[in-house]
């Protein structure tokens, strides 16, 4: 009987372990499909992900809706899955969600988002603050360029960097310029 418990207590971490790696599986095989420019199929990948709670599959579809790949571009939309995962501790979903929020005209909700974006370096957030500085009374509107929310890349500043990602490791998909 003690050879039977041992047994269970020792099979049990595995079975965890194996039932994690197919959702794995499943955000990097939507990820194969974004490079492959297949974006209808990353979006049906991720989102039984995404529904069931899983915070990459959760962001990549925030970044779908928000550039308008494979479904249609709604930032609505992308606010609401950013800020599922952002409420998971995804970092580069609450990046995204102070971007959008703004972008949104709710810039006492975005601050905080973009504060904590800016300390770890994000571009992009650091660019709102410094406008912020200089103009204190810009609106989301007099900003929307300098925050580039949208999928095309600033001259001078390379590639727009929600290029594929070159990893096959990678679970979510890198955050546009």
């Amino acid at each position: 009987m003690r050879a039977i418990g041992t047994l269970v207590q020792m099979a049990l971490p595995v079975a965890l372990i194996l039932t994690a790696m197919p959702a794995l599986a499943d955000v990097k095989s939507g990820v194969d499909a974004w490079e492959r420019g297949d974006y209808q199929a990353a979006v049906a990948e991720w989102r039984p992900l995404a529904l069931a709670g899983d915070a990459d599959a959760q962001f990549n579809i925030g970044q779908s809706y928000k550039l308008g790949r494979g479904v249609p571009v709604d930032l609505g939309q992308a606010e609401q899955w950013y800020r599922r995962a952002a409420q998971q501790g995804h970092l580069q979903a609450e990046d995204n969600l102070g971007l959008v929020l703004f972008t949104a005209n709710k810039r006492e909700e975005a601050m905080g988002f973009i504060g904590r974006a800016a300390s770890r370096g994000e571009p992009r957030a650091h660019e709102v603050l410094v406008v912020g500085d200089h103009h204190p009374d810009a609106h989301a509107d007099t900003c929307r360029g300098s925050v580039a929310l949208t999928a095309q890349p600033r001259p001078g500043h390379g590639p727009a960097r929600h290029a594929p990602p070159r990893s096959s490791a990678r679970s979510t998909i890198p955050v546009s310029p």
